[in-house]
């Protein structure tokens, strides 16, 4: 108890800066609006989007769920696929050499240019967000991963090696766990661009979601619109961000205990 205890004020010691930062942004925006005389389809003030959002919630909540699933069914691919290959790349070592590049260049790809022919490719449908949704998270954990599994104590490999462990066994007593706080590092930078590759496909081609809600508000000239779409964006991601923290809490309970330590 003492230990959860101590866990839940520090949570709230780390999160105030936070809030307090972004609440002066708010009121130094809304005071700015209110006293600039700047027109609302130029700038809208916090409280007309927060309006706004809230008379449209029912158009932006089916848009928001028509971007979740692209986002978790692209980032769920995207997931096994890295994990598969770090397993080719770290059971067969010339694959290293042959498929690294070809991954690096799949992210020198601008995605401004890829998603209009994946959306042509396609169609308007589900299939083109999930492909470019994996394209943008699954190199960040493919190499966070395969760090992971070069990360692993070489005496402990030794020890394991010794007492006549495969190594499919040293794999999964040695290399897998110390790939873990690895994977969960890139899984919260993937998880990041991964709503945010989804908005781009809806923008470029899309029937729902909140892409082509925001290109739709953009063109009828409602920035309070876009802006109440880009707030619950960012809040989604918040969200799937604070549920790769938890989720890493739950699998590395160990790391957790650590923390709370005095």
């Amino acid at each position: 108890m003492r230990s959860i205890s101590s866990g839940t004020s520090r949570v709230f010691s780390d999160a105030w800066p936070a809030v307090t930062s972004i609440s002066a942004l708010i009121l130094a925006w809304e005071a700015y609006v209110q006293f600039s005389g700047i027109s609302p389809t130029a700038l809208s003030a916090p409280s007309r989007v927060l309006i706004q959002g809230f008379e449209q919630r029912e158009a932006l909540a089916s848009h928001t769920l028509a971007t979740l699933q692209a986002t978790l069914f692209g980032f769920s691919c995207s997931l096994c696929a890295a994990f598969l290959f770090s397993l080719l790349l770290d059971f067969f070592r010339p694959l290293r050499r042959a498929l690294f590049p070809v991954f690096i260049i799949t992210q020198t790809l601008p995605l401004v240019a890829i998603a209009p022919l994946v959306v042509l490719w396609f169609g308007f449908g589900l299939t083109p967000k999930i492909v470019l949704v994996a394209l943008v998270t699954f190199f960040p954990m493919l190499v966070a991963l395969v760090q992971g599994f070069e990360s692993t104590d070489r005496d402990i490999e030794a020890l394991l090696a010794s007492m006549g462990a495969s190594r499919r066994r040293i794999f999964v007593a040695a290399r897998l766990p110390s790939a873990l706080p690895y994977f969960f590092a890139g899984l919260r930078i993937s998880i990041t661009y991964a709503v945010v590759g989804a908005i781009f496909a809806e923008y470029a081609g899309a029937v729902r979601g909140l892409g082509i809600y925001i290109l739709n508000a953009k063109n009828n000239f409602r920035p309070d619109l876009v802006l109440a779409a880009v707030f619950v964006s960012a809040t989604l991601t918040l969200c799937l961000f604070g549920a790769t923290v938890l989720l890493q809490r739950l699998a590395m309970p160990w790391a957790r205990i650590a923390e709370f330590k005095p």
